[in-house]
């Protein structure tokens, strides 16, 4: 396994103990990186990364979290909406580097425990800011306008109830049911 811990002489060791796993999974959702996935062992989800690396996969759920926060909705919807990164990274070479050097950079803003390791969404959103012009986030939040909100799953939760072409349209399905105007 690739997660890090440090033990109390502030030494870095890989691996996760089961001590570790119970005391940390106690705290909130814990995404494990095994192999070429990511794991979510609490809501029972992973997902395989093909061209990026599993680290990378696991800091673009984070940033998707930061960039549309929605705290009703679980991490599987944003790992779902990320994984277009990665097939699109496995096409294009160019869009892969841009994507590593993108979260490369993020983690070195952040310091020592990368932009995952920092605790507090301010501080988060701050980095955001900053790279908030460049051509990586642009590419990131640009493709998960799309691939978050257009999950069928995620619509009743926000109130949408999907195109209505194949219902008949709005005209005849309330349409004119608002009193107020």
């Amino acid at each position: 396994m690739v997660t890090l811990f440090e033990k109390t002489n502030g030494e870095k060791t890989s691996g996760l103990s089961r001590r570790d796993l119970l005391k940390t999974g106690s705290v909130g959702a814990l995404l494990v990186i095994s192999g070429s996935a990511v794991i979510c062992p609490q809501a029972a989800w992973a997902l395989e990364a093909k061209a990026l690396k599993p680290e990378t996969m696991a800091t673009l759920i984070k940033l998707a979290r930061d960039i549309y926060p929605h705290d009703q909705l679980a991490d599987r919807f944003y790992a779902i909406a990320v994984k277009g990164q990665d097939d699109l990274a496995a096409k294009d070479a160019a869009h892969k580097k841009l994507v590593e050097e993108g979260i490369a950079d993020l983690d070195k803003r952040s310091g020592p425990g990368g932009y995952s390791g920092l605790g507090w969404e301010d501080q988060r959103v701050a980095i955001l800011r900053d790279i908030e012009k460049t051509p990586f986030f642009q590419a990131v939040r640009g493709d998960l306008v799309v691939s978050l909100y257009n999950q069928k799953e995620l619509w009743p939760i926000f109130g949408y109830e999907g195109e209505s072409f194949s219902k008949g349209g709005y005209i005849h399905r309330g349409f004119d049911d608002l009193e107020w105007l």
